[in-house]
């Protein structure tokens, strides 16, 4: 008797590791269209570049060119916004590595990165020198241009 039981153990434990794994369900909210119009991939994510802002050598302007290139600075961050080419951007707070702010954009490669930052008057100036690196992030950050338009007076 014992050894039948502990046969008919080892047949069900053996059928129930070789059996196949049933596919995992969509969760009951997932919206495909959605997906695919965020670029989203089997996770939900999808590849951004995230700049980094520091000081630049352009450090002795008069307060007149300052706060032009930082007005062309704003403007151009509006327009990479209303492109759909840069879903976040903000300053960072005082730190010893005199990095400034960044962005996350929209692109998949440095090069494409690099091809819309230099068009910032800050940039371009030496005001601002900037890092980038590949960032693999939520999909859903395509969403937050929409968003911060309906936060702002």
């Amino acid at each position: 008797m014992r050894l039948a039981a502990t046969l008919a153990l080892c047949c069900t434990l053996l059928a129930c590791a070789t059996a196949p794994t049933p596919a995992t369900p969509a969760p009951s909210g997932y919206d495909p269209a959605l997906a695919q119009r965020l670029g989203a991939d089997e996770r939900g994510m999808r590849q951004y570049v995230l700049v980094i802002l520091k000081t630049g050598p352009a450090t002795n302007l008069s307060d007149e060119e300052r706060t032009r290139l930082f007005n062309g600075h704003m403007a151009n961050i509006g327009r990479l916004a209303e492109e759909g080419r840069l879903v976040v951007a903000g300053p960072l707070g005082a730190n010893e590595r005199q990095y400034r702010g960044i962005f996350i954009l929209t692109v998949t490669t440095i090069e494409e990165a690099a091809a819309l930052v230099v068009t910032d008057p800050a940039v371009a100036a030496g005001v601002f020198a900037y890092e980038a690196y590949p960032w693999y992030g939520s999909a859903a950050l395509m969403e937050l241009p929409a968003i911060d338009a309906r936060l702002q007076r």
